[in-house]
């Protein structure tokens, strides 16, 4: 699609990177020694800190459900899903074995405490039951599964339930796993459940039951808000976590690490890295408001257009700032109806030629088709400017 261009350099600041992606190696420095594959990026950027395997096709194990966490937020945020419907308990759901929090056929929990169980307790059995709930079948869902990870650029994953729960052509990459959990982090409200160390399922009832997070980083580790353990014999001790720190969002996944202690050390030791040695400057906030593009059959002829999500430069600590200048390109010619939140341009900040970051653009509000009325009147306006 043809888009208008409206360049906008300013000076902003930008501390010289060099590149969008930054190598440990460089300096020597082996942060991952005991795992499989690992990656390390900063949030907003997507630019790589430190990389190992990162394409390997793995088991990714629980770590599948930054997936299915990721479609249960979408659903929400769509209104298809309300965290205080009550949702029934399958007898395919029920059965699921290895985590869970032991939900009985025909049992009733809310959207929220079921994924209050998915996100702190890795419940095999609560990511069954939002399955069937958002797409009818399991099957159903992992079709949106595969379908999500397309549309997101993901070439080497696939999944084949909605678990992690061992399965023959079920696999992922350290890279594919980053890049579901930095999209999952749109969805602010999701660290709310993934951050909490301990919580209470079916609490005034006899069958009270204690929720503990398996990411003990969440309370070990300062600044951890997430997102996603993962083991089985043949994955082994996984890890999707995510911290942030003085303004910084960091996002570090392990593969195959060989005992809870060795992963856990691993990413502390990545999240270490990060927050020593580099830094983000906050340029745009979520939904900020950046400008207003005319749109045509509207009950409105502009539509806001704000930030889909945080934009931030990354730097190296202590290097000298440079000047650098934003791009922002819409679609050309929009037309009513437009939805809140839907994509309508880009926003791609440069340096010397060279792309930083590229952020999407979206609807800050609902356009709805004008009626004729509104049109009529809109004519007639222009009509009465052009012969003043």
């Amino acid at each position: 699609m043809k888009r208008l261009a409206l360049i906008m350099a300013g000076i902003l600041f930008f501390m010289n990177v060099g590149s969008t992606i930054i190598y440990a190696e460089e300096k020597g420095i082996q942060l991952a020694e005991n795992a499989k594959s690992a990656i390390l990026i900063e949030r907003d950027t997507g630019t790589v800190l430190y990389e190992k395997n990162i394409h390997e096709k793995l088991p990714p194990a629980s770590m599948t459900k930054i997936m299915t966490m990721l479609l249960i937020m979408e659903a929400i945020d769509q209104g298809k899903l309300s965290l205080d419907e009550k949702v029934r308990t399958s007898e395919h759901a029920a059965s699921m074995g290895g985590s869970q929090i032991f939900l009985e056929p025909g049992e009733t929990m809310t959207v929220d405490e079921l994924l209050h169980g998915i996100a702190i307790a890795s419940a095999n059995d609560a990511s069954v039951a939002l399955a069937e709930r958002i797409a009818g079948s399991e099957e159903a869902f992992v079709k949106m599964m595969n379908d999500r990870a397309k549309e997101l650029g993901l070439k080497n994953t696939k999944f084949q339930n909605a678990t992690g729960l061992p399965a023959e052509d079920h696999y992922s990459t350290a890279y594919d796993m980053a890049m579901m959990a930095k999209e999952l982090l749109k969805h602010e409200k999701i660290t709310e459940y993934t951050g909490k160390y301990e919580s209470y399922l079916r609490e005034n009832s006899d069958k009270k039951f204690w929720l503990v997070n398996t990411n003990r980083l969440v309370k070990f580790y300062p600044g951890v808000d997430g997102l996603k353990t993962g083991y089985t014999s043949e994955a082994k001790y996984c890890l999707t976590a995510t911290a942030a720190k003085d303004g910084m969002r960091v996002i570090a996944v392990v593969f195959g690490a060989p005992t809870t202690k060795e992963r856990n050390a691993q990413i502390s030791k990545m999240l270490d890295y990060a927050f020593s040695q580099f830094q983000t400057k906050s340029i745009y906030k979520k939904n900020e408001k950046v400008a207003q593009v005319k749109v045509s059959k509207g009950n409105k002829g502009k539509v806001s257009v704000v930030t889909g999500e945080p934009v931030s430069l990354l730097s190296k600590k202590g290097e000298k700032m440079n000047n650098i200048e934003q791009q922002m390109t819409f679609h050309k010619n929009l037309k009513a109806p437009i939805q809140k939140g839907e994509v309508i341009g880009k926003l791609v900040i440069k340096k010397d030629g060279k792309v930083l970051s590229e952020s999407e653009l979206v609807a800050g509000e609902n356009i709805k088709l004008a009626t004729w009325w509104q049109l009529f009147k809109r004519s007639f306006g222009m009509i009465t400017k052009l012969n003043e």
